[in-house]
């Protein structure tokens, strides 16, 4: 995931500014999904659960790059896209459904996790940090997927 995105940051870097800002936190927030998992290079004296402030803090970056995503990313680019183009209309037809239930999934994490103390169970967390993964995996995909399909139209272009 982390190559992924330092290739997505290496392509579309230097756009535009907010896009910038999102593949950073998008940065971020794997950084700190490896730490929480013990994925390389992370993964050297990883042991036991993380600390609840740990899980917070990956909450809140977790929620900072959804929402920017979709509430600045997303809007910029379909937004600056033709719309009338019949292939950007069909790329965000299929794409913008499949983020969004991903987003579901990430909610869905962070209402769980946000808030939890060292007190509470977190006999699900290895299980739902993995499923979440996955569901991020897939996002980035999604992502530039829909990055990739604007491209050709200048909507990646600074404003």
């Amino acid at each position: 995931m982390l190559s992924r995105n330092e290739s997505a940051r290496q392509r579309w870097g230097g756009h535009h500014q907010a896009l910038d800002h999102w593949l950073e936190e998008r940065q971020e927030m794997l950084i700190r999904y490896c730490q929480m998992a013990g994925l390389p290079p992370y993964d050297k004296g990883a042991k036991g659960l993380p600390s609840s402030k740990d899980i917070q803090a990956f909450c809140e970056v977790l929620v900072d790059y959804v929402s920017t995503g979709h509430f600045e990313i997303y809007e910029h680019l379909l937004s600056a896209a033709d719309i009338e183009d019949d292939d950007v209309r069909k790329v965000t037809m299929q794409i913008y459904p499949l983020i969004t239930v991903t987003t579901e999934r990430v909610l869905n994490f962070n209402d769980k996790y946000a808030e939890t103390d060292t007190k509470a169970p977190l006999r699900d967390f290895d299980n739902d940090l993995s499923a979440l993964g996955e569901a991020l995996e897939i996002r980035m995909e999604l992502e530039d997927s829909l990055l990739k399909s604007l491209e050709d139209r200048s909507a990646l272009a600074e404003s």
